[in-house]
């Protein structure tokens, strides 16, 4: 996953697929998000389950624990799913901090095999374009009047296998609202959310993608016109 989606529809279009007679805690607005280039750093709307209510807060996207930080780790933005429960960095935050995040879909870039220093920019979304609810783990304290050096979330991916591996080798792990809610429970088991997480994540043939504007290469760059489709595909 190259480390750029798109978070741009109300809060309560999402909200209103995951799970519609769920009540959510905080409120919930009809606002457009509006955010067509959201990158590593800032902080990113997502949801979690704290005391059996569910939360939509801002967190920053990358994780660099303090002992990373002294050993001069860059902060991760993403965990393999292959390693999420095991790892020393993330096991905690697999086990105590499943999340989600709200997207409409991610690009990623295909180089031009006639010349490798060319890279096309792609939109990756839904077929029914419906919300996308990546599978993530975090670590935050939505109630400290500051915010600690190592609160943030990592968005765990899956191989592209099977119709993606052209464009990238990894992508972030999609769940269905039923099992994204399982995921997302605190009363759901480490070993089932692992099995969820290997099993259950959204099939590649329901993903569609078209070549978009390479102004996307930039965060500064942040409309509409980003997702629209641009020029012809990379064969």
């Amino acid at each position: 996953m190259c480390g750029l989606f798109t978070q741009y529809a109300p809060r309560s279009h999402y909200i209103d697929v995951l799970s519609p007679d769920r009540e959510f805690a905080g409120g919930i607005d009809d606002i457009p998000i509006g955010r067509y280039n959201v990158g590593p750093g800032p902080r990113v709307l997502i949801i979690n389950q704290r005391d059996d209510k569910i939360f939509l807060d801002p967190v920053s996207w990358g994780y660099q624990p303090a002992w990373a930080k002294e050993s001069k780790r860059p902060p991760m933005i993403n965990a393999r799913v292959e390693t999420v429960a095991t790892s020393r960095m993330f096991r905690p935050l697999f086990e105590h901090g499943r999340a989600l995040v709200i997207a409409d879909g991610w690009y990623e870039w295909k180089k031009d095999p006639a010349d490798p220093k060319i890279k096309q920019p792609y939109f990756i979304y839904h077929k029914s374009h419906s919300p996308l609810f990546f599978a993530a783990i975090s670590r935050f304290h939505p109630d400290a009047l500051e915010v600690p050096d190592d609160d943030g979330f990592v968005i765990v991916t899956a191989a592209s296998d099977e119709g993606l591996l052209d464009i990238h080798d990894r992508r972030p792990l999609v769940l269905e609202p039923s099992d994204a809610l399982e995921w997302l429970d605190c009363d759901t088991s480490p070993q089932r959310a692992l099995e969820i997480a290997q099993m259950q994540s959204e099939p590649l043939f329901e993903f569609q993608w078209h070549p978009v504007n390479k102004k996307v290469g930039s965060i500064r760059n942040n409309g509409s016109e980003l997702i629209e489709p641009v020029g012809d595909l990379i064969i």
